[in-house]
């Protein structure tokens, strides 16, 4: 039998599966306890330890998909994200940000850090040197999204783990808007890989979880720190995280190739103002897209021209959906300034370009004849409606 590096798609339908012994099905079997036996054990199991037979096996999933030695399954991709970043931060510490983040974990260092006595930095921009610039004697962390959410913007991973390798820092990345499927940042480097498993993991807009790839060192850190905390993930959820996962190399690939046919129709289009997508030669950094990721993945953002009301326009469409989250088979579409990016400050919204007309695309599996045609009559619809009111 062959020995050697398993494929991806392989890894998603085997690596991490729950053997069924007594039955011999050909899934994994759901464990439901949330109480387990500790005389006489290997493993003293209890959910909150992360370690049921579920939630154990679906790690060894996470891990092998982003090449990393070990990984850990959460509530939430917020609970990954602020578990990972306190359990390397404490008062009198120090981390830079990349100042293009998810708004969650923008609202989270904001109005947080402070009451534990952690300092933050965001860089000016995603250069190398902005990153380098913001680093103190007291940093300890580098915090890096890419492609970030909602502008697409595609920051170096070589250069950062350079930088924090220089630096004796630890790295960390958002690796959701990218799947493993599209991006694998411990192969440049990275140190800690942060995914919400809501997102392409799940798929299916029905589960809400996160997960984290790293070392078993650093995983048994975040380990101890998430263990108090409390963010475990049930089983059932855990089941169905890992019956998704099964064929997130399917879905993620011809979502990349959806997203590229979608970005190159509305950037032709008339009606439309900008297109944000790093599959597209006129994208600022489609060279460094190119040079660490095996697609573009399936998110893009675009501006429709000022005449155009965006939010009318959401509500004009009739297949895709106007929805709140993102990457399920199902396209989406939302304003980021009503949701993601809400309790970011306006200020800062227009300092990072994140202007009210932005439409966030979530692009599915649907043919996209079928999607062209829906934003088309959308268009249509808006410019009839337009033209009405002005006579």
């Amino acid at each position: 039998m062959h020995q050697g590096k398993k494929g991806l798609n392989t890894i998603c339908t085997h690596v991490g599966e729950v053997e069924d012994k007594q039955f011999k099905g050909a899934i994994s079997p759901l464990y439901m306890s949330s109480s387990y036996a500790f005389e006489d054990v290997d493993v003293k199991r209890y959910p909150r330890y992360f370690n049921t037979p579920n939630q154990e096996a679906l790690c060894k999933k996470v891990a092998a998909l982003e090449h990393a030695e070990a990984g850990l399954i959460f509530g939430s991709g917020m609970a990954a994200v602020s578990t990972s970043l306190m359990a390397f931060l404490g008062a009198g510490d120090h981390v830079v940000l990349q100042n293009a983040l998810y708004g969650g974990t923008f609202n989270l260092v904001n109005e947080e850090f402070e009451k534990y006595g952690i300092e933050y930095s965001f860089t000016d921009g995603l250069r190398p040197e902005d990153f380098e610039a913001k680093i103190k004697a007291n940093t300890r962390v580098i915090y890096v999204e890419t492609p970030s959410n909602p502008l697409l913007k595609i920051t170096d991973l070589n250069a950062i783990a350079k930088i924090a390798k220089r630096h004796n820092l630890v790295s960390m990345i958002d690796n959701t808007f990218a799947s493993p499927v599209n991006q694998n940042p411990i192969d440049f480097g990275i140190d800690i890989i942060i995914h919400s498993a809501t997102k392409y993991m799940g798929g299916h807009s029905d589960i809400c979880a996160g997960a984290v790839a790293t070392t078993q060192a650093y995983i048994e850190r975040i380990f101890h720190l998430a263990k108090n905390l409390g963010g475990s993930l049930s089983d059932q959820t855990v089941w169905l995280l890992e019956r998704s996962m099964k064929t997130m190399g399917l879905r993620v690939k011809a979502q990349n190739e959806n997203a590229q046919h979608m970005a190159e129709y509305l950037h032709g289009h008339s009606d439309i103002a900008a297109v944000y997508y790093p599959g597209l030669p006129s994208h600022p950094d489609y060279e460094l897209a190119k040079s660490q990721m095996h697609g573009f993945g399936g998110m893009l953002s675009f501006e429709l021209k000022e005449t155009f009301d965006a939010s009318a326009f959401q509500k004009s469409l009739k297949l895709i959906k106007s929805s709140m989250s993102l990457a399920g088979v199902e396209s989406t579409v939302l304003s980021p300034t009503q949701t993601s990016h809400a309790l970011m400050g306006a200020e800062e919204r227009d300092r990072q370009g994140i202007k009210d007309g932005l439409i966030r695309f979530s692009v599915g599996i649907e043919e996209p004849k079928d999607l062209i045609f829906d934003i088309e009559q959308a268009l249509q619809s808006v410019r009839s409606k337009q033209t009405v009111s002005t006579h």
